[in-house]
């Protein structure tokens, strides 16, 4: 396994167990997270954490998983196809198939470009 995927995945983990913590020890301060399906663009970890707040304070759980991963070779571009598993507050799941693209620096994360079947559930607004 690549360094960037085993970047991508210690990202994932974070989001999964709800650890800013985690995920920041894989983005640069000044990494820019959009939502390309959505319009959103987020800059630096202030904006980015509200985001992973608002989606955990939606959600009961959330897990990625059955990763497929392109890596460019270049040692600073990976792209990784995923499912998602939004478990609600009721209790119901919703699946989703999406794709991010990620581009590094110096060993962290500079850009997330995400690509998200159906519903927004990373917006710029609580």
């Amino acid at each position: 396994m690549s360094s960037l995927q085993q970047l991508v995945l210690t990202y994932f983990r974070g989001v999964d167990e709800q650890d800013p913590g985690l995920i920041f020890e894989t983005l640069a301060p000044d990494c820019v997270f959009s939502v390309e399906t959505h319009g959103v663009e987020l800059h630096g970890h202030e904006e980015i954490q509200g985001m992973f707040d608002r989606l955990w304070s939606h959600h009961a759980a959330v897990r990625h998983d059955r990763f497929h991963f392109v890596d460019a070779g270049n040692g600073a571009d990976i792209a990784v196809r995923f499912r998602v598993t939004n478990t609600l507050p009721d209790g119901s799941l919703v699946y989703k198939s999406n794709c991010n693209f990620f581009t590094a620096r110096d060993g962290l994360f500079t850009e997330v470009r995400v690509y998200m079947a159906g519903e927004n559930t990373l917006d710029r607004q609580g």
